[in-house]
């Protein structure tokens, strides 16, 4: 497998970018693109997280999904640690070409560090006065206990 970097085309024209076969995308000032992982079968959304230029690359290269972790500031592959891991089976990029979207499989049935199969697993009232909002659990039943999984590993979340 080469591991010669993916050359992106640079960014020339709106009409390039929206309208061209040019895989040109925009990463922020951080250098990162946000991410948006759904279930490839059910189209259930998973998770949502951010790659820069090498997970991009690594996730076509190896048809697994990789992610930049702000928290820790480090490339990942998603499952490397728990086993819960994604196989890509589309890639695609919207139109401004800000933001990848991946359809995986799931290993494990899983996506969320917390423990249920998907990251969104509360939801928010809608047409509600209330001061305080308090949310819903949509999932109520975890997949697996994170403790198990990932041990005393640092969690991710940053307050």
């Amino acid at each position: 497998m080469s591991h010669e970097a993916i050359a992106f085309a640079p960014r020339a024209s709106v009409e390039q970018v929206e309208e061209s076969t040019d895989f040109a995308p925009k990463f922020d000032e951080r250098g990162l693109i946000t991410a948006v992982t759904t279930d490839a079968t059910s189209g259930e959304l998973l998770m949502q997280g951010y790659m820069n230029a090498e997970a991009l690359a690594q996730t076509i290269r190896t048809g697994e999904a990789h992610y930049y972790s702000r928290s820790r500031k480090t490339l990942w592959r998603k499952g490397a640690t728990s086993g819960l891991t994604q196989e890509v089976k589309e890639l695609l990029i919207d139109d401004d070409q800000d933001c990848i979207w991946l359809r995986v499989d799931v290993a494990g049935g899983a996506s969320c560090h917390v423990g249920y199969r998907s990251c969104f697993y509360r939801s928010i009232p809608l047409r509600t006065k209330a001061q305080q909002i308090a949310l819903n659990f949509t999932d109520t039943e975890k997949v697996f206990d994170p403790r198990d999984v990932y041990g005393d590993a640092p969690n991710p979340t940053v307050l």
